[in-house]
């Protein structure tokens, strides 16, 4: 039904447009969520719609709909929208996209109970209570399925469908003033790949490593991420800074600089839309361009920013297949997962090398201020002090404070290992000799 629609709508559109695109999707989404050790909701969501971008007189035009029964409308309102949109840069995609072998879809997903959900959450819930009775936790076991479809009047088309399966545990504990929180996540496109059990067993870990709070002086300390406190804390500015629209406005501090050395030789960084299996890998972008492994920075060096077709066409080059969308939005440039290339040292080796120290595994606010800029400050939520190459406590009302460039620029180690951070992005221990760290 849906491509018979679309079909309607391109035909319709192509009568009046120098070119015309039609971007289907749909999407049934089911969470489960738990609330202070408690079941607090089930629910399934249904959306689809159908978005139609025209050129006519050398503008784009926009408009979407989820009433699928009047395509008429649909294309009378994005021509309406063509005498004021900007104008034009982009190609226009010839290609049928064909799956590579994502391998984005299981059937076990569908297929997975509700009740199958709610037992997934509980069984978290209960291991991490064993703790300890005056831990809260917030639980989050969803599924989804979606499908989508592209087509355009150049000839390019492509679709493709997907079901991502994901949860999140989060506990909490109050004793007096002192409020530890500890989250962790993990999603797939596939239940078996799924591991609830690691999930778990990294929430008891820190809770075991938080129990004794220990003090930090205020100073200038060797820092090391944990993959998750590298994508809260040191990931947004580089995503911001190689987007290829903010440089094309001269936003990012990375433009003119493709090719220069900023970052640490060992630092190497790509953007892969193609990872089998993975939520945010497709065969194509929302444009109909494929997807590719992107390489960002190699050995420290700036190799290519990430593109869109509209601003690759006024950059003068081509998109990387980056075009990232919604169903009520044009196309922007947006990745797809980032992957920091593993290095040579060890976890174990990198805090052996430390003699007082932090380990930060989550940050809040930290980009409150110049995310561009690079600069970061923001309160270290869940860390722990190192001290003679050990983890000896947790500390609280701390911050971290340095910029993400400069920090990069000079990495004392990089994990021999990348891990996954709830399927969105790939990052391995990151060892930063010096940023500032202040104590209450």
């Amino acid at each position: 039904m849906m491509q018979d629609i679309a079909e309607q709508v391109l035909a319709l559109a192509s009568r009046s447009a120098t070119w015309a695109e039609v971007y289907a999707a749909s999407e049934e989404e089911t969470p489960v969520t738990f609330k202070a050790n408690r079941l607090h909701s089930v629910e399934t969501r249904e959306a689809r719609g159908l978005a139609l971008r025209i050129v006519v007189d050398g503008r784009i035009g926009f408009a979407s709909s989820s009433q699928l029964e009047e395509p008429d409308l649909l294309v009378r309102d994005a021509l309406a929208t063509a005498r004021f949109g900007p104008e034009s840069a982009l190609a226009y995609p010839t290609e049928r996209v064909q799956d590579p072998g994502l391998d984005l879809y299981d059937g076990q997903v569908t297929a997975l109970s509700i009740d199958a959900m709610v037992q997934m959450g509980q069984q978290m819930i209960d291991r991490v209570r064993t703790r300890g009775e005056d831990i809260l936790c917030d639980a989050d076991v969803r599924k989804v399925a979606a499908s989508v479809l592209l087509l355009n009047s150049s000839g390019g088309q492509g679709s493709y469908r997907q079901t991502v399966v994901g949860l999140g545990l989060n506990a909490n504990r109050v004793r007096g003033t002192d409020i530890l929180d500890i989250w962790e996540e993990d999603a797939s496109c596939h239940l078996g790949a799924l591991d609830a059990d690691a999930v778990v067993n990294a929430v008891l870990e820190k809770l075991d490593l938080a129990e004794e709070l220990v003090p930090i002086r205020t100073a200038s300390l060797p820092v090391i991420f944990t993959p998750k406190g590298a994508y809260m804390t040191l990931l947004a500015p580089l995503q911001a800074a190689l987007n290829g629209k903010l440089v094309l406005q001269g936003a990012s501090p990375l433009a003119g600089r493709l090719g220069d050395t900023v970052f640490d030789p060992a630092f190497s960084l790509f953007d892969d839309g193609r990872v089998p299996g993975h939520p945010t890998s497709a065969p194509m972008d929302g444009e109909g361009v494929p997807t590719r492994r992107t390489t960002l920075v190699e050995h420290g060096a700036v190799r290519a920013f990430y593109y869109d077709l509209q601003t690759a066409g006024l950059a003068g080059t081509e998109s990387t297949g980056n075009g990232q969308r919604g169903l009520t939005s044009l196309p922007s440039p947006g990745t797809h997962a980032l992957r920091i290339a593993p290095g040579t040292a060890s976890y174990e080796a990198m805090l052996a090398d430390v003699s007082e120290g932090l380990l930060v595994d989550q940050t809040m606010g930290a980009w409150a201020g110049n995310v561009l800029g690079g600069q970061f400050s923001g309160n270290v939520h869940l860390g722990f002090k190192i001290e003679n190459g050990r983890l000896v406590g947790r500390v609280k009302d701390t911050m971290v404070a340095g910029n993400v460039f400069e920090a990069l620029a000079r990495l004392a180690g990089i994990g021999d290992q990348s891990y996954w951070v709830g399927g969105r992005a790939e990052i391995p221990y990151l060892y930063i000799p010096s940023l500032a760290v202040s104590a209450r």
